[in-house]
């Protein structure tokens, strides 16, 4: 197993399998019920499979209180992002602290258990501008909490059902998995690296400049829900395992899914992820340009400022910082600020807007930008999205 310990010290495990999941089936059947939305649905699988270590349910009063004002859990450990379900009072209302709830998917297939420990109101505001820095709905994680309900129910979970993936199942491995991954492979250090969009060359360039100092690069997309203009998941798994399979060693690489949601809170986030992919069996994680970011809502570099508010000890895994790179023609390779002494105008920047729309007319971005193997994926996947 990985040489990392998990974040508060051990894996949680919340699958029931076997004749105790058949009881707990044959229990849910009779008991009330709240109907799960995409990204609760994601938030239980992630609880149940020990990726959001050491929670084990939906955050009670105290912990949600405690993670939204101070970014740790009540009892001191770090944790930035609430993890939370949220129910309308017409829901909450039949329900009673002490109960036991079955938690199904939009179309009621049963998918997991909830031991109700706490109900409670909350304040939006004060999580909207703690969490993600605005309380501008205009923010796709600011929309998503203004639009929920206004009721957190919180208690321990158990997954029952987990919905099959409808492609790149090979990819889906809980933590429990990656560390004995990592383990057979001898990997001692491991980068972990966090994306919802493709990978072009600026982070092709950063993640082999951590590979270069640690034993192997776990490329951990996350392909739970994202807003509506990202590039979607199935599209962009294409075109991961495209470049891997062209640009990697691949007995250094390893591409596994994150099967969260996205919340879209830069610096929040970073530490988020960062935790998670400890959880994973990483040691080492990339912070770039405006992780997690979304709009203008955030500093460039907020998302690595904020490591600053804890210590390396309480962290347990290494944040590796980078600028923003470019392709420098006076240099002739991949740069940044920080190693290209030459002016904006040897670089070659292109907006996400621009790169868009000329995948969007077939045409293939310059090589300094994307590989052509990406860039064909891009410009079929988004040709087929406009055809349906």
């Amino acid at each position: 197993m990985s040489n990392i310990k998990p974040h508060g010290g051990h894996l949680v495990n919340k699958i029931l399998t076997g004749v105790e999941r058949e009881a707990a089936l044959a229990k849910a059947a009779n008991l009330p019920k709240v109907a799960l939305r995409p990204w609760q649905v994601s938030d239980l699988e992630c609880i149940a499979s020990g990726a959001f270590s050491p929670i084990e349910g939906f955050l009670t009063q105290e912990d949600y209180l405690s993670v939204v004002n101070n970014m740790r859990l009540a009892n001191g450990i770090i944790w930035s992002i609430p993890i939370t379900l949220a129910v309308t009072e017409d829901e909450a209302a039949v329900l009673a602290v002490g109960d036991e709830v079955a938690l199904t998917g939009e179309d009621r297939t049963i998918l997991g258990l909830l031991k109700l420990a706490d109900k409670y109101t909350y304040d939006k505001n004060l999580e909207a501008e703690k969490v993600y820095r605005t309380i501008d709905t205009s923010h796709p994680g600011v929309e998503r909490l203004f639009q929920q309900g206004n009721i957190l129910l919180g208690g321990e979970v158990f997954l029952l059902n987990r919905i099959e993936p409808a492609q790149f199942k090979e990819f889906h491995l809980d933590p429990v998995d990656t560390r004995k991954l990592f383990a057979e492979k001898g990997w001692n250090r491991v980068v972990g690296f966090q994306t919802r969009n493709p990978i072009h060359r600026a982070h092709e360039y950063i993640q082999k400049t951590a590979l270069e100092i640690v034993d192997g690069l776990f490329v951990n997309p996350l392909v739970g829900a994202t807003k509506g203009d990202d590039i979607s998941a199935e599209v962009r798994m294409k075109s991961y395992t495209v470049l891997l399979d062209n640009y990697y060693p691949k007995n250094r690489t390893q591409l596994a899914v994150f099967p969260a949601a996205m919340r879209y809170a830069g610096p929040r986030e970073a530490i988020f992820h960062a935790l998670v992919r400890k959880n994973y069996g990483c040691t080492h994680f990339i912070v770039g340009r405006d992780h997690a970011g979304v709009g203008n809502y955030y500093g460039t570099y907020d998302a690595q400022l904020i490591f600053d508010n804890f210590t390396a000890e309480e962290l347990g895994i290494t944040p590796l910082f980078f600028e923003h790179t470019f392709y420098c023609k006076a240099c002739g390779n991949m740069a940044s600020a920080k190693t290209c002494p030459h002016g904006s105008e040897h670089r070659l920047t292109l907006s996400g807007t621009k790169v868009r729309a000329m995948l969007n007319n077939g045409e293939v971005p310059p090589p300094e930008f994307t590989r052509k193997e990406v860039a064909q994926v891009l410009i079929e996947g988004l040709k087929e999205e406009k055809a349906s």
